[in-house]
């Protein structure tokens, strides 16, 4: 959420935090109301919660726009600043680049990764292992799942992973998903099937020694810091563009 308060700041507007761990929410007065409310103070809502159905709520409610910074379900701004940083290092035209994904397949990032990819016409091959695969109702027709992490990192152009341990995931959890996903680590013997141009992407937090090795993140091909660097300016588009301060004329 720094990105969009540091965002807002610089458009000349003002981001005010609230913390729902603290608030109200969902105890004493309903999520709907307490949208109807902010939309009464507020231009636009930026929503980071846990439980997806919980942003569809406050989405039906306000007449002000709703931008959904995460949930369980989706991150849909990450995945948009990402094919920003790829258009970045690749070239205007994403069309039939290739992407593979490492690592877990049932996350808030594959998800929206699967729809993105699906849009732009990118080439996603998701390498996860079986107790771990996106929900059946997101794969679609352009998206390759396996379990074999080399299959997928093969050709790429682009390789990304993300946190084995997601916001949701209970601590206890860890050592076994370690194990599972031990198999999907970016390190140099994936990097080296990936192509020579190869740009290597987390959406962070990062933990050096899991998904990916120090070699990797800190390596040529890592693009991890211009990801962030890129959030800024893209909410900045998101928000402009739902307030109506950019031209659909170009």
């Amino acid at each position: 959420m720094i990105s969009f308060e540091v965002g807002m700041t610089q458009l000349g507007g003002h981001a005010i935090y609230y913390d729902i761990g603290t608030s109200p929410i969902g105890k004493v007065e309903s999520i709907e109301d307490t949208a109807r409310t902010i939309s009464r103070y507020c231009a636009v809502v930026v929503a980071r919660l846990f439980s997806h159905e919980a942003i569809e709520n406050i989405a039906e409610n306000p007449s002000i726009p709703v931008i959904n910074a995460l949930t369980d379900f989706s991150h849909l701004c990450q995945i948009l600043l990402d094919f920003l940083t790829i258009r970045e290092k690749k070239g205007e035209c994403l069309k039939g680049l290739k992407i593979a994904f490492l690592g877990d397949g049932n996350n808030n990032v594959t998800h929206s990764l699967i729809y993105g990819c699906s849009v732009v016409g990118m080439n996603l091959t998701v390498a996860c292992p079986k107790d771990a695969m996106p929900q059946k109702h997101v794969i679609g027709k352009d998206v390759k799942i396996t379990n074999d992490a080399a299959e997928a990192a093969k050709d790429a152009d682009i390789i990304y992973t993300d946190s084995w341990m997601s916001y949701h995931v209970p601590k206890e959890l860890e050592k076994k998903r370690i194990e599972m996903f031990e198999p999907y680590q970016v390190n140099k013997n994936i990097l080296a099937l990936t192509k020579k141009d190869a740009i290597f992407m987390n959406c962070l937090p990062a933990r050096r020694g899991y998904e990916q090795i120090s070699e990797v993140i800190d390596g040529p091909k890592s693009v991890v810091f211009d990801q962030p660097e890129n959030r800024i300016h893209m909410q900045k588009a998101i928000v402009l563009k739902l307030l109506d301060k950019i031209s659909n004329k170009r």
